[in-house]
């Protein structure tokens, strides 16, 4: 068997073991981009049921990027304070809004280059972004990062080095499952001890 199979065979093992347990992580079932975009901003470093839970409340009160762009910093801050870094979260969600109005028609571009150009969005959630919708990406978060070392994908730590040695490793087609493959099945494993030993059992598949 080559690394790419091996890979692949564990890639779909994650999937699976991903799916005892029902969850919707925070890029998920958005109505709108933008709103996708934001809750992936808010996401960083927080758990994704917090971030849903506060992305609801600010679009229920901010409707369109237009709305988000005017809104007041600290009105912001009220809603997005139980997130993690939520004063530069706010900084950044706001300046995300407003540049989305300004340069880019209240749209959310679709090209990494354009994405990272937005404030707050740095490789990692453009990725996760794009590959919600369709495109061949892989956002490489925590989750990606340990479990690609666990099982021998990278050697690297630095999540540039770690997405490229995943977009030779696995085929264009499957770029896109990589992120939530992993998040689901971190997730749903809780205990380190418990992913260590799954983990060291799939590395010999």
């Amino acid at each position: 068997m080559t690394l790419r199979e091996q890979a692949i065979k564990q890639l779909r093992e994650l999937e699976q073991l991903g799916r005892a347990k029902k969850m919707r992580l925070a890029a998920n079932d958005w109505k709108e981009e933008w709103q996708t975009l934001v809750a992936i901003m808010l996401s960083a470093r927080t758990r994704d049921e917090t971030a849903i839970r506060v992305a609801e409340a600010l679009f229920a009160k901010y409707r369109t990027p237009a709305a988000l762009a005017r809104a007041r910093a600290v009105e912001a801050t009220r809603i997005i304070r139980p997130v993690n870094f939520f004063r530069n979260k706010t900084k950044n969600v706001l300046g995300c809004a407003r540049t989305l109005v300004e340069r880019f028609k209240n749209k959310v571009p679709h090209t990494l280059a354009e994405l990272v150009t937005l404030p707050g969005v740095g490789r990692k959630t453009a990725n996760v972004f794009l590959s919600e919708y369709g495109a061949d990406a892989i956002g490489v978060d925590t989750h990606v990062s340990y479990i690609s070392q666990k099982l021998g994908w990278t050697k690297y730590r630095a999540p540039r080095k770690i997405e490229k040695d995943l977009e030779k490793l696995f085929p264009r087609n499957l770029w896109s499952r990589v992120n939530g493959a992993c998040v689901r099945f971190g997730k749903t494993y809780m205990s380190r001890r418990k992913k260590d030993e799954i983990l060291e059992r799939m590395s010999n598949l």
